[in-house]
């Protein structure tokens, strides 16, 4: 009972931020966004809280030392989020940890690190001619590449947005605010820089767009993304998270985008696009087409919870997970 509650009420504070609702128009009992800047803030789990409506998800760890934030929301929302995050905590931004490449997750990069501070000297970029302190951001050496444009070329983000600190292997690991902070790579997924970050005295994961509770998985192919990615993402999500009593509670999830979850959510979630693909891969094996999958719908009961994203649709879906099935004959 207590977690039907618990998703009812999440579920109706993020349709209004979507719909951009104002809680006094439901009788003033809903939560409200800060009136300073528009967005929502909620604590998770732990030290860790969120800000909600910035464009993306914005995970925050508060502590002592400073705060930590997973991605930064997007450009035009960078002072809604700095201002939220004077709420939870007035002291400076000292990491930024980018989930991957995209402009809803990123953008606030730029203003966010400015406000920010770096431990030991390191975070200090350059800025023209001279030099300034900047909160670190850390990022997988792929997302790096994504944002970055070699010598000469124009590069899709500006310079003081990119990650100072890359990291190549399947993980990296820091202490921070009296809790271990590990960022786990997850290959080929939505992208191919995509991380989740692991605040483990917390138990809270952030998990960027591997997964997502409004819409089918983004699966970005011209940035190397794959349907088989997403669900080795999914997977290695599920071996990290655990259940509490009578599976309720336990490791919380903060996705890209939607409510906060738990491994209940995410074994339905996980579920759902495995029977997609696998309905999928049935049909590619017996060689229909493109066109042919599309009049099928094999994800006709999904679509309701998941099929019209902004952006995203269930057609936009269904063709790039056919072509990541398919794709040396994806023909209509």
């Amino acid at each position: 009972m207590l977690k039907h509650l618990l998703i009812v009420a999440a579920a109706v504070l993020f349709a209004m931020v979507s719909a951009g609702v104002d809680g006094s128009a439901q009788g003033g009992s809903a939560a409200q966004p800060r009136r300073e800047t528009g967005l929502y803030t909620m604590p998770v789990q732990g030290n860790v809280h969120v800000i909600i409506g910035g464009g993306s998800n914005v995970t925050v760890q508060v502590g002592t030392l400073g705060a930590v934030l997973v991605d930064t929301g997007s450009a035009q929302n960078a002072d809604a989020v700095l201002a939220s995050l004077r709420q939870l905590t007035p002291r400076p931004v000292r990491h930024i940890i980018n989930t991957h490449s995209h402009p809803d997750h990123v953008g606030g990069n730029e203003k966010v690190g400015a406000s920010g501070a770096p431990i030991s000297g390191r975070g200090v970029a350059v800025v023209g001619a001279g030099t300034a302190a900047r909160a670190e951001i850390i990022a997988h050496e792929e997302t790096l590449n994504r944002m970055s444009a070699p010598a000469g070329s124009q590069a899709p983000t500006p310079v003081d947005a990119w990650p100072t600190s890359t990291f190549s292997g399947k993980h990296k690991e820091f202490y921070y605010n009296g809790e271990g902070i590990q960022i786990v790579h997850v290959p080929s997924a939505h992208t191919d820089g995509d991380s989740m970050v692991f605040f483990r005295r917390s138990d809270v994961i952030a998990t960027g767009d591997i997964y997502s509770t409004v819409s089918y998985p983004i699966i970005d192919a011209q940035r190397g993304g794959s349907i088989t990615g997403v669900l080795d993402g999914l997977n290695q999500l599920l071996d990290l998270v655990i259940a509490g009593e009578k599976t309720e509670g336990g490791t919380m999830i903060v996705p890209g985008h939607g409510r906060i979850s738990d491994e209940a959510d995410l074994v339905e979630y996980r579920d759902m696009v495995t029977i997609i693909r696998d309905r999928m891969q049935d049909m590619v094996n017996r060689g229909m087409t493109l066109a042919q999958v599309q009049a099928a719908r094999p994800t006709m009961e999904y679509d309701g919870l998941y099929g019209s994203a902004p952006g995203w649709s269930s057609t936009q879906f269904i063709e790039a997970v056919f072509r990541g099935l398919r794709p040396e004959r994806s023909s209509q």
